[in-house]
């Protein structure tokens, strides 16, 4: 996989009260080591942009280690290299959603459960809809958003039976730009 770019994406980081990481700090930590080449971020949220590494389980081992070392914070970190989340936003299964920060890819550390999205339906509010791609799971949170969903962190944990973290349509595209080969 080496060569490029790509997202290492991390999971509930600078939300509320807890898991703070300044970006800058973190941008300091993980710049010029070993694996990571130049590393950018994108907004608060936890989104790395650094070089697509030969073995991504190790980069993302380590990124999780060197964060908790550094700032207390564990956190699942998943890659996604450039072609990857171009994939995703050409699987999106649900592009007649009514806007963009309402549609959520959620990139998954590995294979989810058989009968994920069985258990999750049962979970869904009034126009909310799911799609599993591969390791992606879709959420179209429809005109009820977020804070209205059933969808909660534990509820999709158990369901998929893997950590995974969310971004919405519009940062997914952002991550394709800043990731794209130059």
């Amino acid at each position: 996989m080496a060569g490029g770019r790509c997202a290492l994406l991390l999971r509930a980081v600078n939300v509320g009260g807890a898991n703070k990481l300044p970006m800058a700090e973190l941008r300091a930590l993980l710049n010029g080591r070993d694996g990571f080449g130049v590393v950018t971020t994108y907004i608060a949220s936890g989104n790395i942009l650094c070089d697509a590494p030969a073995d991504p389980q190790a980069l993302c081992a380590e990124a999780r280690a060197l964060i908790h070392e550094a700032f207390d914070v564990d956190t699942p970190v998943i890659l996604r290299t450039h072609e990857e989340l171009v994939r995703a936003v050409a699987d999106n299964p649900f592009p007649d959603a009514a806007e963009d920060k309402m549609l959520h890819a959620m990139f998954l550390e590995g294979v989810p459960l058989e009968d994920a999205i069985d258990t999750l339906t049962g979970r869904l509010q009034p126009g909310e809809r799911i799609a599993l791609r591969g390791q992606d799971l879709w959420i179209d949170f429809g005109s009820g958003g977020v804070h209205s969903s059933k969808l909660t962190r534990p509820v999709l944990d158990r369901a998929l039976g893997v950590a995974g973290t969310a971004r919405n349509l519009r940062t997914v595209q952002k991550l394709i730009e800043l990731t794209e080969p130059r």
